[in-house]
């Protein structure tokens, strides 16, 4: 199946082969099979205590000024196991319920005529049932009303918080307040948390999630190649920001997975630079660092261009010392690679490329303080992150890679004296028989970006 599916990706509408027809309630990207929630939900419950109840909530809704929200963006975990994509919704597991109806409920908010004047469709009960795979669908008015009449023949309950490692919460969320009402009224049950176990689960993608991030990768894909018909010297960071959500959108994309760095000449140094409102000058590069989020589903890529459509020789050094040390890097990539062990392996390749650049002198390396090492004066990041629903995935940094990671792989060099940087970022599915990189038909190579660049530039100048 994924060998036919690979041979989709130049297709504009791939991403309609993911379901057959649309219901009302159509998100900007296709319906996804209900099968993918209702097998994590077994997975999920297959780990439960015995009489356990689970609970989750959908994300809160945030103001972004006087009257007016951020967008909505669902809680991972909730969209994981039910793939409702909308706000206020509770999803309630207890597999040895006695009432076999109350095993499996989703509580959706009810929608009403002035809701759908001002705000648009919301799930009906029906919708939300076959987009789930869930059968008791009710209204979340009558939530409290219906944990009260079975919560008490549950003996633990799992609540779920934000465990992510990269996160530390100085606003008592969604999560943090129900779980403070909860205890207040059901003091004496055993409470524990769901996020270990999804924090398991999560990490391995199914086919179908697969399949929803290659489509993140393609339309990260057609978003590159339209930046690299559309710079020259003189354009704005903003400009290009600009083509890469048209084409996002344009793709079905819900949007950015994250906010888009267009770094040129010296910003690329600045690891999170977000300005983007710098021309590109001639001579310098641009680090692009980019990638669509499709149906919650996220790609993260990385690439440096030259803004005059040809690399200097130096530059081009630098930018091959990078490459190398990806390609290097993604070799160990596979399943049983320990996450500390890879970072120290990849850490060594890239201190040999620092010495072949002239940057590091190879007797200091060998004098340097481990826990300081020199190399982290241009390379001072990791190399690898899980990536899925999150860009930086729920996953543990403890744990073996396994069959069904998805990890980035982004080594960079960053030269503050000389005003470059050089990043690059592949996004690499493990398989059974070693790893696939879900980004292969992006141009990665520096000839085949100046190539690109100028064969187009040299179509203009013919147009014109």
């Amino acid at each position: 199946m994924l060998e036919c599916y690979v041979k989709l990706l130049h297709t504009k509408h791939l991403m309609l082969y993911l379901f057959i027809t649309l219901s009302k309630r159509e998100m900007k990207y296709a319906p996804i099979d209900s099968q993918l929630f209702n097998q994590n939900r077994r997975n999920f419950i297959d780990r439960l205590k015995k009489n356990s109840i689970a609970i989750f909530q959908a994300n809160d809704e945030f103001p972004r000024s006087g009257d007016q929200p951020y967008p909505f963006k669902q809680n991972p975990d909730l969209f994981y196991l039910t793939g409702i994509d909308q706000e206020q919704t509770i999803l309630v597991l207890f597999p040895d319920c006695p009432d076999p109806l109350y095993r499996e409920i989703l509580f959706l908010r009810q929608t009403s005529e002035q809701i759908a004047i001002w705000e648009g469709h919301k799930y009906t009960k029906e919708e939300a049932q076959k987009v789930s795979g869930i059968s008791c669908v009710l209204w979340s008015d009558s939530f409290w009303g219906t944990l009260s009449s079975i919560i008490h023949y549950a003996e633990t309950i799992y609540l779920n918080t934000n465990e992510n490692d990269r996160y530390v919460h100085t606003v008592p969320y969604r999560d943090m307040r129900f779980i403070q009402e909860l205890k207040e009224r059901y003091p004496l049950h055993a409470y524990t948390r769901s996020a270990p176990i999804l924090r398991d689960l999560r990490v391995v993608k199914s086919a179908i999630e697969v399949d929803l991030t290659r489509i993140a990768c393609a339309i990260t894909r057609d978003a590159f190649i339209r930046v690299l018909r559309f710079v020259k010297p003189g354009v704005s960071e903003y400009e290009i920001e600009a083509e890469i959500i048209h084409e996002f959108i344009r793709g079905r994309a819900t949007g950015h997975a994250y906010n888009p760095i267009i770094a040129s000449g010296a910003n690329a140094n600045i690891l999170h630079y977000n300005d983007n409102n710098q021309v590109c000058k001639h001579g310098d590069v641009i680090l692009l660092d980019f990638g669509a989020e499709y149906a919650n589903y996220n790609a993260d890529m990385t690439r440096s261009i030259p803004v005059s459509g040809r690399f200097t020789k130096r530059q081009k050094e630098v930018y091959n010392a990078v490459l190398h040390v990806m390609k290097e890097a993604r070799k160990m990539l596979v399943a049983g690679t320990v996450w500390n062990e890879y970072h120290d392996e990849t850490s060594k390749i890239m201190e040999n490329e620092l010495i072949k650049l002239g940057l590091l002198d190879k007797h200091d390396v060998a004098k340097q303080d481990p826990k300081k090492p020199l190399y982290k004066k241009y390379f001072m990041h990791g190399t690898s992150h899980h990536l899925g629903l999150d860009v930086h995935d729920f996953a543990s940094r403890h744990k073996p890679f396994e069959v069904g990671n998805i990890l980035t792989c982004e080594p960079g060099i960053y030269i503050q004296e000389e005003g470059l940087g050089i990043r690059l970022e592949n996004n690499i599915l493990i398989t059974p028989d070693g790893n696939v990189d879900l980004m292969a038909d992006i141009p990665l190579e520096a000839e085949e970006i100046e190539s690109m660049m100028n064969s187009w530039s040299l179509s203009e100048e013919l147009k014109n």
